[in-house]
């Protein structure tokens, strides 16, 4: 699933898409059973059938939403004969939320359908539906005690302060290099032989015959990862460029693809070439702007079923200056 690989960056997105689930779920439950309710007016209707009439801001500290959102609902609610407003004796400036005689009859018709639900969740989730349970608990408790946008800007102050760094290999790191790669490996293709023997040994594979690895790392964190393969003397492979989905935007494949690069220079090499899959895009629009160029077919032996591309580099020679002509005597 796409939104799961971005961790952290789509949990919005996920919550909301469960939400859906759960909200489309109930109305057809309800619906089902002639319930005279909608899934989204639940939490609203259930604390006035406990509470009696309370004000608004009673209502949206108890249920987590915001005054306008309880405000909002309660237009279909009035509509639907549910829900009635009524000014507080005791504050002139505000109302009193109530449910009618309708209302109430509709909540205390419910309990069988309430039940059900209950065990449904428990039969559609099994034991995860406590692990959700306890989890959202604890999760609402962390944000009570310290919310989520001063805790997002403290750390964005801190990364503004903090440079992308390219580092080798070490042994600590030799997880990293598995994960990464892993991670789009497993999200767009098939993990092949070669593959799973480069990622479980990569000392052996890549180090032992000449190669080497680079991570990039910001405050601390390894964030992508890319291996120099050395197949013959002076001939190198560029290969396992993976970036974090969770990191992208930062810079951190370009700032690999110039390292392995400025490493293969080095050793004074005489062919770098990679091979991809058409399927990348981004990637490769990346490659063709350091200086790869595409080649006709796919390269004659290769070793990955999912390689359709092959590129060599071939950086473009800077024109030498043209020397002036001395004006004629």
């Amino acid at each position: 699933m796409y939104l799961a690989s971005l961790a952290e960056l789509a949990l919005g997105s996920r919550l909301k898409a469960l939400s859906d689930q759960f909200y489309a779920a109930a109305d057809e439950v309800y619906r089902e059973c002639g319930a005279p309710i909608e899934s989204r007016w639940f939490p609203v209707m259930r604390y006035l059938w406990e509470r009696g009439a309370v004000p608004v801001t009673e209502v949206a500290a108890a249920i987590g939403q915001t005054h306008s959102a309880v405000s909002q609902l309660c237009g279909p609610l009035a509509r639907a004969g549910l829900l009635a407003r009524q000014a507080d004796p005791g504050d002139g400036r505000r109302s009193l939320l109530s449910l009618t005689a309708r209302g109430r009859a509709a909540m205390a018709g419910m309990g069988r359908t309430w039940c059900a639900v209950r065990r449904g969740v428990a039969a559609s989730l099994g034991s995860q539906a406590e692990t959700l349970l306890a989890a959202l608990a604890q999760a609402e408790a962390a944000l009570r005690e310290r919310p989520l946008a001063p805790a997002i800007l403290a750390e964005h102050a801190a990364l503004m302060g903090a440079e992308l760094e390219i580092v080798p290999f070490e042994p600590a790191l030799r997880g990293h290099f598995r994960r990464l790669n892993l991670q789009w490996l497993e999200r767009d293709f098939v993990v092949e032989d070669v593959d799973r023997a480069m990622l479980d040994e990569p000392e052996r594979v890549v180090l032992a015959p000449g190669g080497a690895i680079f991570f990039a790392r910001l405050a601390g964190e390894v964030v992508g990862t890319c291996a120099l393969l050395q197949e013959s003397p002076g001939v190198y492979e560029l290969s396992k460029m993976g970036v974090d989905e969770s990191f992208r935007g930062l810079g951190a494949g370009r700032c690999l693809l110039d390292a392995a690069i400025a490493e293969f220079r080095r050793r004074r090499g005489g062919t770098l070439f990679l091979e991809s899959s058409s399927k990348l895009r981004p990637a490769l629009h990346m490659y063709e702007q350091a200086g790869f160029v595409l080649q006709p077919g796919v390269r004659p032996g290769s070793h990955y079923a999912r390689a359709d591309v092959y590129m060599v580099y071939a950086p473009p020679v800077a024109a030498k200056p043209r020397r002036k002509r001395k004006p004629a005597s």
